[in-house]
């Protein structure tokens, strides 16, 4: 399987890294907070070019295109060990004299990608909600639905239903440059349609802030290669667009590096190759279609190119093939170096990552590797992580997902204690269906959907994996074992 192991790169003192989606827990206090993702530190590199002689063009492109979103919980509010300030700010901030947590209202940014509702977003804007409230730039309001998010890119896509909107102009990262003036363009702090401007100051830039598993333990490992720039993004940036001097949408905006939770000087953006590769999946398959060469790697530096006795301090070293993987079928070996995919220059891990991350299993690539000194073109067919070609099918797991719970059978003593066959118990409850439409709580014992049966998770899956319209669960709680019912939400 294809492991990421690090890149190595110089790091300076700058803070840590922030996620930019404002979140705000409605208490006594009604006070803002961010939300952390991640606390690794990263440095800051650019030349300075002449700025052109205004943004307005660019603006006027983009303001029109960028929403913002409000992101609620309006059932069970958030559980204690999901808060990372509480130990900070204490409980009396985030609940009442009980502890308990209060409801929680997160915002951000998003970016109409079609005129038919599309909007683009980041995961940790809407991850967890049970209601978004998408506003447009002319106070104009929706509901929306998540159609998909992929935690390893940090997207999201969602809908709203409404037609002749504004979309935006899709542009080229892989054109985007070094020292290229770039806006910013989001909701910081709830101020709506704000404007900043700054240069691009690195590309491919690994900075650790991506979670790669669910709740459930599964997920797909990240792809960071972000576009770093010095335009301010603030919390409310967070899936906002990032945008050339012509108005294109070059990125969505998703971090900052920060010791305060405001911006200090960086802001990373996800490049748009990555974010249109990810929003057509979503759309055509349900879930996002990941390409693996089957390898470890890491950065090539002087000190390995010393022990390697070659002349070359850049491109992506192999540690070790996988058997049966892409890169095996292709001829890769153990200490080749990569310097090319499909004619393109590799240079770092997250350059790699990022490449191989818009390909889809069955694609084609050309790989350039060096090889004892001397430079080999190698030709193969990529398969996924479980080394197989073909597109992989949105899972019964989802249907688990969909629901917004965490479940496991209960034992036979158990049953019996119950008096019931068997069941299958709800041990956590996030976001998703169950707590956007039931008070049902967590230690609930499912024992029927539908009136049929169910004594394990994949009986729940088997049921409702095709599912339209209501759905009634039938069970008992521990305490208190006379029957409980709860229905009428659709799948």
């Amino acid at each position: 399987m294809f492991k990421q192991l690090i890149s190595t790169f110089a790091i300076a003192a700058v803070g840590g890294v922030v996620g930019v989606g404002a979140y705000k827990y409605v208490g006594e206090d009604n006070k803002p907070v961010i939300f952390q993702q991640a606390q690794p530190q990263v440095y800051h590199s650019a030349g300075m070019t002449a700025a052109p002689q205004d943004f307005v063009e660019a603006a006027s492109k983009t303001t029109d295109v960028v929403v913002h979103i409000k992101a609620a919980q309006t059932k069970a509010a958030t559980s204690m060990q999901m808060n990372p300030f509480r130990d900070f700010f204490g409980d009396d901030f985030f609940g009442g004299e009980d502890g308990m947590p209060s409801p929680q209202v997160g915002t951000g940014s998003g970016v109409i990608v079609s005129a038919d509702g599309y909007i683009v977003t980041n995961n940790h804007v809407i991850d967890n909600a049970d209601e978004l409230t998408v506003t447009l730039h002319d106070n104009r309001s929706f509901k929306a639905k998540v159609i998909g998010a992929d935690p390893s890119t940090d997207l999201a896509l969602i809908k709203i239903e409404a037609e002749k909107l504004p979309a935006v102009m899709m542009g080229n990262s892989d054109a985007v440059k070094i020292g290229e003036w770039v806006l910013a363009v989001g909701n910081p702090f709830n101020l709506t349609s704000t404007v900043t401007a700054g240069i691009v100051s690195a590309k491919a830039r690994n900075i650790n802030i991506l979670r790669t598993k669910d709740r459930n333990g599964k997920g797909l490992p990240p792809i960071e290669a972000f576009i770093q720039t010095d335009a301010a993004v603030n919390p409310g940036n967070s899936g906002g667009a990032l945008v050339n001097t012509k108005g294109e949408l070059v990125g969505i905006n998703t971090a900052i590096a920060s010791q305060t939770g405001s911006y200090s000087g960086y802001s990373f953006a996800v490049p748009v190759n990555i974010v249109k590769k990810v929003m057509e999946d979503l759309l055509k398959f349900g879930v996002v279609q990941r390409a693996f060469l089957g390898i470890t790697i890491r950065d090539m530096n002087s000190e390995l190119a010393r022990e390697m006795d070659v002349n070359i301090v850049e491109g992506v070293y192999v540690d070790s093939v996988m058997a049966n993987g892409s890169a095996f079928d292709g001829g890769v070996k153990k200490k080749d170096i990569i310097i090319k995919i499909d004619e393109m220059p590799v240079k770092t891990v997250p350059q790699l990552q990022e490449m191989i991350g818009r390909k889809r299993p069955s694609d084609e690539v050309k790989l350039t590797v060096l090889r004892d000194g001397k430079e080999k073109t190698l030709n193969m067919t990529l398969k996924n992580r479980d080394n197989k070609k073909e597109v992989v099918k949105k899972s019964p797991d989802n249907v688990i997902d969909v629901l917004g719970v965490e479940l496991e059978s209960i034992d036979e003593k158990t049953a019996k204690k119950l008096n019931v066959s068997g069941g299958v118990k709800v041990k956590d409850i996030s976001s998703g269906k169950i707590r956007m439409n039931t008070d049902m709580r967590e230690g609930f014992i499912i024992t029927k959907v539908d009136r049929q049966t169910v004594k394990s998770v994949d009986d729940i899956n088997n049921i409702l994996k095709d599912k339209r319209g209501g759905v009634m669960l039938e069970g008992i709680y521990e305490t208190a074992p006379n029957s409980v019912y709860y229905y009428a939400f659709g799948m």
